[in-house]
């Protein structure tokens, strides 16, 4: 089998799927070993690659992901970046980014959050963040949002050419927490203070019960299968930028 061969059936194995436990790994970072799942015990990840570094948009993204740092913990998330390159040239990258870019007025950003050096591939391959009729050296905009059971609860995945919505990828973590939190479902373009949804019943008997108890149950219902209920943000954990 040749090199070549060999390379590409690394980079296509398995993507991992939502409800799947997230695979695990340990790498060197930005900010010293890390091992997944075992470092972050409690907490939410959002595990996220870019292309490469010294790259336009991947500056512009890890700029404003550096400038929302708080906002993340603010919810028990924390970031963790992924591209196939050393970590020298990740310190290089960061230095540069802290000392001589401005962007939207952000500028003199220091990126906390580790970044995996993935010369190898092994992360990359594990979880489905190259793909070879994109390019087949570097990594897709890959974002995967874990929960602290270590279970994939979202995958987004943008081409290189597309810088991601970080107001976006926050909603998501909030939007999961809140549906875990008050066992509902949040209806398109949910922000917090929109109300939520209530989940379907799953009889004809409860269907009628759900539309005839609207009135005294605290929930307004479009028809049985659609019933909406008002959440409070003070209810609701919640980062600074949302409240």
């Amino acid at each position: 089998m040749s090199e070549d061969t060999q390379t590409t059936e690394h980079n296509q194995e398995k993507l991992p799927l939502i409800g799947e436990t997230a695979p695990s790994f340990s790498a060197t970072t930005t900010q010293g070993q890390i091992d997944f799942p075992g470092d972050y015990q409690g907490k939410w990840v959002m595990l996220f690659s870019h292309p490469a570094d010294f790259t336009p948009v991947c500056t512009t993204e890890f700029m404003t992901f550096a400038s929302m740092v708080d906002e993340f913990k603010a919810v028990n998330c924390e970031l963790i970046g992924l591209s196939i390159d050393s970590n020298y040239s990740h310190i290089a990258w960061l230095r540069t980014i802290q000392e001589k870019i401005e962007f939207k007025g952000m500028k003199g950003l220091e990126v906390t959050f580790p970044v995996i050096a993935d010369l190898k591939m092994e992360v990359a391959a594990k979880y489905g963040m190259v793909q070879p009729s994109e390019d087949d050296t570097h990594a897709v905009r890959a974002v995967f949002v874990i929960d602290p059971e270590a279970k994939i609860r979202a995958i987004l995945y943008y081409p290189l050419s597309l810088g991601r919505n970080f107001d976006e990828l926050l909603r998501v973590v909030v939007a999961l927490q809140t549906a875990d939190e008050k066992s509902c479902a949040t209806p398109a373009n949910w922000r917090p203070g929109d109300d939520v949804i209530v989940p379907p019943p799953g009889t004809c008997g409860l269907a009628k019960e759900r539309v005839e108890g609207a009135d005294s149950g605290g929930y307004a219902c479009h028809d049985w299968f659609l019933c909406l209920k008002p959440i409070d943000k003070s209810e609701l954990k919640l980062p600074p930028s949302m409240k």
